[in-house]
């Protein structure tokens, strides 16, 4: 099944190097940047990280080197995507990084307002890469450095591109305002807001939404029934009526399916029905 995690998950390595090995001829081709980045970051995500989560605790250290592992590739997709960015618009970086210290004042900052609707996929790859990476080792100064600046950017593509990859930004920011605390722009009325978004936008066949309001949001909160209401939402699915978003769909309810196997490690109180 060509669509299925294994056989995309076979092939990205190899396609990964490849990609290296023409940017090194190609530095400036940006279809080559975007891909070979973006891959990066889907790697490590869903085949990666993803597995290593869902190890059973007594092989911690297998999890720990596979998250070590996924890290690295993070930073070595947000390297790739900060270049094309950078070429596409000169001193942006820099933009995000006076965006992210208040220097740059104003509702648009100073530099945005260079974007297009075209920048937002790098924007969204490259967030998502450092933020991974970030939360997998939140201790990394370098790292943390450039949560501001990639946090800067994003709410600009979201206002360039609400609707970009069908509701894909505002799953982001369900985890994002969730997640992050509340001194880091943390909200988690703002998740709320963009959890009902996604659904809207997906039309509810995306698993996604469901998965990460359960873990970023209900596991932190002791909310049993509403963990369990969503993500058995999610199992509902049937993938096979969405076939562009099929392979994430999957690897969502896969990570669904185990979040309910072991809710007892996630909650101290299980007890309690399923909310309507």
């Amino acid at each position: 099944m060509r669509s299925s995690p294994e056989f995309v998950g076979g092939l990205l390595p190899g396609i990964i190097k490849k990609n290296e090995a023409r940017l090194k001829k190609r530095p400036d081709d940006q279809k080559l940047i975007l891909e070979t980045g973006s891959y990066y970051v889907m790697d490590a995500n869903a085949f990666v990280q993803g597995p290593a989560s869902m190890l059973p605790p007594e092989k911690y250290a297998e999890r720990d080197g596979e998250y070590s592992r996924a890290r690295a590739m993070y930073l070595r997709g947000a390297e790739i995507l900060e270049d094309g960015l950078e070429k596409r618009h000169p001193g942006i970086l820099q933009a995000a990084r006076d965006a992210a210290a208040g220097v740059s004042a104003g509702e648009t900052p100073a530099g945005f307002e260079r974007l297009t609707a075209e920048d937002v996929p790098y924007i969204y790859w490259l967030t998502a890469a450092v933020l991974s990476a970030f939360s997998i080792d939140p201790l990394d100064l370098n790292t943390g450095m450039k949560v501001g600046e990639v946090s800067a950017l994003i709410k600009y593509a979201y206002r360039l591109s609400p609707d970009f990859n069908d509701g894909a930004l505002d799953d982001f920011f369900i985890l994002y305002y969730a997640s992050l605390p509340e001194a880091m722009g943390g909200d988690k009325g703002l998740a709320r807001l963009h959890y009902d978004r996604a659904i809207e936008k997906t039309r509810g066949l995306s698993a996604s939404p469901y998965v990460s309001w359960a873990q970023a949001v209900c596991i932190p909160a002791q909310n049993f029934p509403e963990f369990q209401y969503n993500l058995n939402a999610a199992l509902k699915i049937n993938a096979d009526k969405n076939p562009s978003n099929k392979l994430l769909n999957v690897l969502a309810q896969r990570k669904a399916r185990h979040l309910l196997d072991n809710a007892e490690i996630y909650f101290i109180d299980t007890d309690g029905g399923e909310q309507e």
